[in-house]
């Protein structure tokens, strides 16, 4: 029998990408207000191009944020602290254009149909901030439970950034993006057939140079073993990128979602993850459909998972939850269902609860995937639901 071949790719982009600038800046400010005041409903949007950020959006709270201060630190800490890169942590303009949540939606979550239904679960106190899609997936290419793709894409660019900071290679600058194809024999990866750095550089470094640098220091290693003689490694494709960041490109939050999840393997439900409070199921969903995900795979009741979970705005319960294992699974699909149903609590308050997610741990995740991270501790990367699941699917 021949096993077929197929090739997969996925890209991440470096923390000084404008439309990553724009997510960390949004949680930057969800972490602020969760700090002093874990009550607070959040929904933070922010823009930038040359010299100017804005931040906008709804948000509830008893707390105060200084806007700007906070703005500033966050483009010093990413690197944009130079005038020469076109784009000054102390010169741009910010601008605060932030109200407070629509006392509609604040009604719906804090008073969920169930309840006043007359239901006495206090898990029921919590009804989801919107109506959303969200899917979480695993499959077992890597350790972390992630495609291959974008789990190197994701440590190419975490790597171009680590080596700009500590000068290893000090041409760097903050913008970068990544790209990994993949070749799969069946559903097993077996090499890296081309890999892709964009990495924005000083003015005057030669190419030859960049490309030997990025090379030595970045390509070969984070692929190692995934190289091979036959890999195609392209350096800087359009020339010259001197002129990168806000500077040369607008950004906006919510720009990169399939490099925050799972580098085009799953099905996205559109929404966003940063700059929203985890009443939000865009985001709190996800990480739950993760979790579940992960677990299936590893407690080895299929090699492949993707799980989708439905909400309604101000109702608890989801709407609907569907598993597909794409013909991996140890049993069918509607099985696991069931055993998902039965395992997890999928509604927002328990997920909030399980996860301890009213804290300020969202700036850190604005770049490099809120998936498979090895450098964070997540509640939602954990597999220490995939025993429960082992024992009742027998």
């Amino acid at each position: 029998m021949t096993i077929s071949r197929s090739y997969r790719t996925s890209e991440s982009v470096t923390e000084g990408h404008p439309d990553k600038v724009a997510d960390r800046i949004s949680d930057a400010v969800l972490d602020a207000v969760l700090r002093d005041d874990p009550s607070s409903h959040v929904a933070c949007e922010t823009f930038l191009t040359t010299g100017l950020v804005v931040v906008g959006g709804e948000i509830t709270t008893k707390t105060y944020v200084d806007i700007p201060s906070l703005v500033r630190r966050v483009l010093s800490d990413i690197g944009y602290d130079r005038p020469e890169l076109g784009f000054h942590f102390q010169d741009c303009a910010v601008l605060s254009a932030i109200k407070e949540q629509s006392k509609d939606i604040a009604d719906a979550v804090g008073n969920p149909s169930e309840k006043r239904e007359g239901s006495k679960d206090p898990l029921n106190e919590l009804g989801a901030g919107d109506q959303g899609i969200t899917f979480g997936y695993a499959r077992s290419d890597t350790e972390t439970l992630m495609p291959l793709t974008i789990h190197l894409a994701h440590r190419l660019a975490q790597r171009m950034a680590a080596v700009r900071k500590d000068k290893t290679v000090p041409f760097l600058r903050p913008d970068g993006k990544t790209q990994v194809t993949v070749e799969y024999e069946g559903d097993r990866p077996i090499r890296v057939d081309t890999v892709l750095l964009a990495a924005q550089h000083g003015p005057d470094v030669a190419r030859e140079e960049i490309e030997r640098e990025l090379l030595r220091h970045v390509v070969e290693p984070v692929l190692g073993r995934w190289l091979d003689e036959k890999t195609l490694v392209l350096i800087n494709t359009s020339g010259q990128f001197v002129i990168g960041g806000p500077a040369s490109d607008s950004g906006v939050t919510g720009r990169k979602i399939i490099v925050d999840t799972y580098g085009g393997f799953s099905s996205h439900g559109g929404g966003a993850f940063s700059g929203k409070d985890p009443t939000k199921v865009d985001r709190t969903g996800a990480y739950m459909a993760r979790y579940v995900a992960k677990n299936l795979v590893a407690a080895g009741l299929a090699r492949e998972v993707e799980v989708e979970i439905a909400y309604a705005i101000g109702r608890a319960a989801p709407l609907a939850v569907n598993v597909q294992s794409y013909g991996t699974g140890t049993v069918s699909d509607e099985r696991l269902r069931d055993v998902v149903l039965k395992t997890f609590d999928l509604r927002p308050k328990a997920i909030i609860d399980a996860f301890d997610l009213l804290r300020p741990i969202y700036e850190p995740l604005s770049a490099y995937g809120h998936f498979g991270r090895t450098d964070l501790a997540l509640p939602w990367e954990q597999t220490d639901a995939a025993d429960r699941l082992a024992r009742a699917i027998r």
